[in-house]
């Protein structure tokens, strides 16, 4: 029989805003003694976390990353970033240093459900320079630290020379429109086929049922403030992951980043298959086995 996932709702607060999180595990917390880890899932640009992480794509299984990796004992967290999803709508724009405030709210909801004073983080693309903006500020606060479809410099990247082309646009509002169209094409931009038909229907569904613009902050980071993180500020143990296809970073300059990072204990692993969204592409199995690997590895016993 299969286990049961419980999940709840929660809203945090960052000063006067509202944050919207949500949590999924094995089991409701109120009924099990025994702590899980917990791992925390960052999102990017582009749609809400619940939307990409737990999505629920009709006549197909195992598209939410949350329920995967509740299945494997961990206690799943996500949040919606100022201004996606169903968090407050504000005049800012939701930049990536934004983000770590963000985070921190969510980080102190989290605190006082669990009592966890540290998480696994997760992020993906601009939730990946989110992710280690905030290991690098709150370094007790990450115990792990999981980098996926990030970017450093941007030099060279497909994506990201496209995307500047347009920064009158991104500059123009602290919004921008997104429609069915734009999703579809984030599963095509890259590689078609790496992706399952439907995935993108059922994405776009999902989130435009909540919103139809997002925030144009991390656009304009990634296409006019590179680098904006520092590998060697970075103290936790780091997998760097790359699918195969993704056209937001090149190999090099994630390498030169790798390269630069004081940790000893880090990953750096290449995905054949998958493109940009990688949770949500054909071949997200290897994903799982790739960071359940890195989450459940074990501690070193010597001396360091």
């Amino acid at each position: 029989m299969e286990a049961t996932i419980w999940s709840h709702e929660y809203y945090t607060q960052k000063g006067d805003i509202s944050l919207f999180m949500w949590r999924k595990r094995l089991e409701d917390p109120s009924k099990c003694l025994a702590p899980k880890p917990v791992l925390f899932l960052v999102h990017g640009s582009s749609f809400s976390g619940p939307t990409g992480f737990d999505l629920q794509v009709p006549g197909k299984q195992n598209y939410s990353l949350m329920e995967k990796f509740a299945s494997y004992g961990f206690d799943v967290w996500t949040l919606d970033h100022e201004g996606y999803g169903r968090s407050d709508k504000t005049s800012g724009n939701s930049g990536i240093l934004e983000g770590v405030n963000d985070i921190s709210a969510g980080m102190e909801l989290i605190r006082r459900e669990t009592h966890a004073t540290s998480a696994a983080f997760y992020g993906s693309s601009s939730g990946a320079l989110r992710a280690a903006a905030f290991a690098e500020v709150f370094p007790n606060s990450v115990n792990k630290l999981i980098l996926d479809a990030f970017v450093w410099t941007g030099e060279g990247s497909p994506t990201l020379i496209e995307r500047t082309k347009k920064m009158d646009q991104w500059t123009s509002s602290n919004f921008r429109s997104v429609d069915r169209d734009f999703f579809l094409s984030i599963f095509t931009r890259d590689k078609p086929g790496t992706s399952e038909e439907g995935v993108a229907e059922a994405l776009a569904e999902r989130e435009l049922a909540i919103c139809n613009s997002v925030p144009t902050g991390t656009y304009v980071d990634m296409c006019s403030l590179l680098p904006i993180c520092d590998p060697t500020k970075i103290k936790c143990p780091v997998l760097i992951i790359r699918g195969e296809h993704d056209g937001i970073a090149t190999e090099e300059d994630l390498l030169n980043y790798f390269n630069k990072l004081q940790t000893r204990d880090k990953q750096f692993v290449i995905i054949p298959g998958l493109a940009h969204v990688t949770f949500l592409g054909a071949n997200r199995s290897r994903l799982w086995h790739v960071m359940k690997d890195f989450l459940h590895g074990p501690d070193r016993i010597d001396k360091r």
